[in-house]
């Protein structure tokens, strides 16, 4: 007689679910004391953004929790396509993604969680899965390299994300993209042309 599996307990502080309450609070709390805090910086970096022409914010399509659209916030930090003198710092210090603070109040982004996808997810169980949490600001993905990591690799740690999180998780992400964020990102390696001989 085939012995029965006992139902695992959830953990106490687990985030399992998209409407968690647990989560949804540190959300809200935390986005909100940043706002509050961060407040002559947002004004300082959107009034930087907005200097070489154009809206300070740049509005974008992204899929969130259950596959509903939603208009993600960034600094803009592009003019005409190029990237502006102030855009090239604000990315590389990671204050663009600033305004996502508002999308976390909405409740539309998590403060953690897998990157938002701009595009159809498709038909895989992987991209389904990316689709039952809210996208987040930051996440293992951005901790763990961040732009450097493979475009599969980073697809492989979201979903690693959605499958175990859990707010202590959370907190360790969080607390780790302190020191991310002030390394800042890495500017894209130059691509080389190499020459080709004609035969």
């Amino acid at each position: 007689m085939a012995a029965r599996s006992t139902p695992r307990t959830p953990h106490p502080l687990s985030a399992a679910g998209p409407g968690h309450p647990v989560k949804r609070a540190v959300d809200l709390a935390g986005a909100l004391l940043l706002l509050l805090a961060l407040s002559p910086l947002l004004l300082g970096t959107a009034a930087a953004a907005a200097a070489s022409g154009g809206p300070a914010l740049r509005r974008s399509e992204r899929l969130g929790l259950g596959g509903r659209t939603f208009t993600m916030l960034t600094f803009r930090t592009t003019r005409d396509g190029a990237l502006t003198p102030a855009g090239r710092l604000l990315r590389r210090r990671c204050l663009d993604v600033l305004p996502q603070l508002v999308n976390v109040v909405r409740g539309e982004m998590s403060l953690v969680g897998p990157r938002p996808l701009a595009g159809p997810p498709g038909r895989s169980a992987a991209a389904r899965a990316r689709l039952s949490v809210r996208p987040g600001m930051t996440g293992l993905w951005q901790v763990g390299g961040r732009s450097e990591l493979p475009w599969e690799e980073m697809g492989v740690l979201d979903l690693h994300y959605v499958e175990q999180h859990w707010l202590g998780l959370d907190l360790l992400i969080l607390m780790r993209t302190v020191p991310a964020v002030i390394r800042g990102r890495r500017p894209a390696p130059a691509v080389r042309a190499v020459p080709v001989r004609v035969a």
